[in-house]
């Protein structure tokens, strides 16, 4: 097993996920993987840029971009987690109801601050406001995240009445409270994918880090984050 620490860069909505794997991991193998996590956007840009890391994860299209681009080692997909939307709230305030597409609308409408992410999740919930036909109606009151700023923080500390994020960035956060998931029929599931960096000087130890990641032994620790594994094969 190679001496070299595998550096692994993610989104924030898998960090604690990937840190817990990947201490796993080196209890199992004795390969040590240092983590460190961004907003998607900003490790993308990084990644594009020459920063040097091992192994990346990040919503499965954008890795498929890095991939076509020549960053990522072509072939090197691994699909690691599925993760889905939950709704919060301060703590204290009431739960609004997630039990249908129209109640959801309904609370939506009622907040006098929202907030979601910059990612996936942010691009789908803005498209979903346009076809209700309120987007323009609760721009202003869109809250929209500072870099590095997770929407839990938004809402835990008061700045934002509901606040849409990956369930595993919600889970744990003092001061707020998370009402529930988007009800199934505008539920959106974004698959969390990594790739071996076409810098890397261990992509074979890269390779068997993401291999592990993505096995099926680890969905135990993925439901304990919110997520779940990724069963169908590419």
């Amino acid at each position: 097993m190679s001496a070299q620490s595998l550096q692994l860069i993610s989104s924030m909505a898998t960090r604690k996920l990937l840190d817990e794997l990947a201490t796993q991991y080196t209890a199992a193998t004795g390969q040590a993987v240092s983590c460190s996590a961004a907003g998607g956007v900003d490790v993308a840009k990084r990644v594009r840029g020459g920063e040097y890391t091992d192994v990346v994860v990040l919503a499965d299209n954008v890795i498929d971009k890095l991939i076509a681009e020549g960053h990522l080692l072509a072939g090197s997909r691994v699909d690691v987690v599925r993760s889905g939307v939950a709704v919060a709230v301060p703590a204290g305030a009431p739960l609004p109801d997630l039990s249908t597409e129209q109640s959801v609308r309904q609370a939506v409408l009622d907040a006098p601050t929202l907030s979601y992410s910059t990612g996936p999740s942010g691009v789908y919930l803005e498209q979903l406001f346009a076809r209700w036909g309120i987007f323009e109606t609760v721009k202003p009151r869109i809250v929209v995240p500072p870099p590095g700023v997770p929407v839990g923080s938004l809402v835990a500390d008061g700045r934002v009445a509901l606040g849409f994020q990956q369930l595993s960035e919600l889970m744990g956060v003092d001061g707020l409270v998370v009402a529930g998931p988007l009800p199934p029929a505008i539920q959106t599931l974004t698959v969390f994918a990594g790739g071996v960096c076409a810098l890397s000087t261990a992509p074979v130890q890269a390779a068997a880090l993401l291999a592990y990641l993505g096995a099926p032994g680890t969905a135990a620790a993925k439901q304990r984050h919110g997520m779940e594994g990724v069963s169908l094969e590419r």
